[in-house]
């Protein structure tokens, strides 16, 4: 399957930049939005490449901004109910009141994580006052932001609009996208700044100079760190991609029967040298996740090196106390054991939930496509397929390595949001329907909506309803 090339390097194929040398900060945003694939005009001689009817910058742009707006609307609704805490809330916004205080008091709260998510949830509470409101409006806003950048990633892989569209009304009717964006935690942050993260990878991935998109795709890491260290995650597949691909370029290696669609090139990325990389995912992440430390600490390294001590100590222990809902990283893609995130009962008959499950005509229907995603992987070698595979896995499977053992279905958001990605990529495999792809959509919809009175306190169900949807005795 592979084969030397050395001394012959005249066959190497040199790629074309089909977009120019992007210069600014500005220009990365452009191609971002415009998901323009950029793929070279010729792989190797006499096979050539038709480029994809790219979408134009200005559709794509009203568009995200049309996703965000209806998205963060839909997302409003019933957000004040309950008036009370839920959940963890009671963790993370007494720890956001204590930055707004003239003096920080001692000892700080919720040390265990990075501060971002408290300081913006600060920020919503110093604007819409001290109420359900001003607790959990960011957290709709970063809700919003994530499904626009499933949008993004869409139009990264299939540069088309309707496909990428698809997958972010997927991740929308997710289920988990809208419990999670609809109270203050810090996951929902660390997730939109990750998913845009990977939107701006996938969109420089295929390109000659890759350099300003990366260079987002880094800062927009540390960001997500800087909220949750599971951020972290994303980051480290990204570095290992970049690693990999290195590591057999340096080999000298290609594929026997080099095809278009390689995730693998040997001439890719040629002027994207260590230094870039070192600045792209070590230097920029590290940046804008300390710069999230300074309105705690100022400039004060030994504060800076212990709040990371402190985090890392709370992150790596194993916990021994269990929790009810606690559940472990093999039973999330099976939706084995939710969180149950409020339960009141409101009349004789009638109770307000809030349950996080996730939509199992979404969720369970993503595991053969996953199992489709990594054949394409491995026997056709796909590069859209590879960059599903590698953040799905990545995402899901890091939390294997940690030795804490509580763990939480809530954790698997990041994954099951790029798995709306995997079901669009086969559901518009060629000799498929066009309308089967939407007919799913329609599908994840209905399912959105018969579980939607357990994901929405404000509406409210019956305990007859509620104990129909809960399936399976590990769901109570």
């Amino acid at each position: 399957m592979w084969r030397n090339y050395h001394k012959r390097r005249g066959s190497c194929v040199m790629l074309s930049d089909s977009c120019g040398r992007m210069r600014s900060m500005k220009s990365a945003v452009f191609v971002f939005l415009r998901g323009e694939a950029d793929l070279p005009r010729k792989i190797a001689p006499q096979q050539s490449l038709e480029l994809p009817a790219v979408p134009k910058m200005s559709r794509s742009a009203v568009i995200a901004v049309a996703i965000f707006l209806i998205s963060h609307l839909a997302l409003l609704i019933g957000l004040t109910t309950p008036e009370k805490f839920v959940f963890d809330e009671v963790h993370y916004v007494p720890a956001a009141r204590q930055m707004l205080a003239p003096s920080m008091s001692q000892p700080m709260l919720n040390p265990m994580h990075p501060p971002l998510a408290k300081e913006l949830m600060a920020t919503s509470i110093a604007a819409f006052g001290d109420n359900a409101l001003g607790w959990r409006y960011p957290a709709t806003l970063f809700g919003a932001l994530a499904i626009v950048a499933i949008y993004l990633c869409g139009l990264a892989l299939f540069a088309a609009q309707g496909p990428a569209i698809a997958a972010a009304l997927i991740a929308a009717f997710n289920q988990m996208v809208y419990v999670q964006a609809r109270i203050a935690m810090l996951d929902i942050f660390a997730l939109g700044f990750g998913l845009l993260a990977i939107a701006a990878f996938m969109h420089g991935f295929r390109k000659q100079r890759p350099h300003a998109v990366f260079a987002l795709a880094g800062a927009l890491f540390g960001l997500a760190a800087a909220c949750k260290w599971s951020g972290l995650f994303p980051l480290g597949v990204c570095i290992a991609i970049v690693a990999l691909i290195r590591l057999m370029q340096g080999w000298r290696t290609l594929f026997a029967d080099a095809k278009p669609d390689d995730w693998y090139r040997p001439d890719l990325w040629p002027d994207f040298r260590a230094a870039h990389v070192a600045l792209c995912f070590a230097v920029l992440p590290a940046l804008a996740y300390l710069a999230s430390f300074v309105p705690l600490y100022g400039l004060s390294l030994p504060d800076l090196i212990e709040a990371q001590r402190r985090i890392f100590a709370d992150n790596t222990t194993t916990a021994i106390a269990g929790h009810t809902y606690m559940s472990s990283w093999p039973s999330w893609p099976l939706l084995a054991r939710p969180v149950w995130f409020l339960f009141d009962k409101t009349a004789e008959d009638n109770v307000s939930a809030i349950v996080f499950l996730g939509n199992p005509l979404v969720l369970w229907l993503a595991l053969p496509a996953l199992a489709v995603v990594l054949c394409d992987v491995v026997v056709a070698r796909r590069w859209d397929a590879f960059l599903i595979a590698a953040f799905y896995f990545g995402s899901w499977l890091a939390w294997a390595l940690l030795p804490r053992t509580l763990g939480f279905i809530y954790y698997y958001l990041p994954a099951a949001a790029v798995a709306s990605l995997a079901l669009v990529y086969v559901l518009r495999r060629e000799g498929l329907p066009r309308w089967l792809l939407w007919a799913y959509v329609g599908v994840a919809a209905i399912g959105f909506a018969v579980m939607l009175p357990i994901s929405a306190a404000f509406i409210g169900t019956s305990m007859q309803t509620f104990n129909r949807l809960m399936l399976f005795s590990s769901w109570i």
